[in-house]
């Protein structure tokens, strides 16, 4: 079952710039934010947590990547929302169930999550990525 908002994603061209602007917006503390790479999406990600969920920033590593190719497309904005669950074989099971197509298989994403990613073609035009979260990361 889903459970809460995990994260909401934006795309942005420049990591460093976008994590400047979006720490003054939101009021943050430079010193809560994680920022990771992740290869197997060819992304760098910046976390900022807001209470129980985080705003995440997505800069992509490379031209090939599906954030680069997003980027491209569509500019920088609104990349995907992430849906937390505490059984992600069993939500992915559930939702394939009702006829929605994951992208791929469950993989692991930043922060260690499990996660699979539903097509939007299906879901209004919103990418949703279901995510598992790693006990030992934020």
């Amino acid at each position: 079952m889903i459970n809460r908002i995990d994260h909401i994603a934006i795309a942005v061209q420049d990591l460093d710039a976008a994590l400047g602007t979006f720490l003054n917006v939101l009021g943050c503390d430079p010193g809560s934010v994680t920022v990771e790479e992740v290869p197997s999406e060819k992304v760098r990600v910046a976390f900022i947590p807001i209470g129980q969920t985080h705003i995440e920033l997505l800069e992509p590593l490379g031209d090939d990547g599906a954030v680069s190719k997003f980027i491209a497309k569509n500019g920088e904005g609104m990349h995907h929302i992430a849906l937390a669950t505490d059984n992600l074989p069993q939500e992915t099971e559930r939702v394939t169930g009702l006829g929605l197509n994951p992208l791929g298989t469950p993989s692991i994403g930043a922060g260690g999550k499990k996660i699979v990613f539903l097509h939007p073609k299906q879901t209004n035009r919103v990418l949703f990525e279901l995510v598992e979260p790693n006990p030992h990361h934020h």
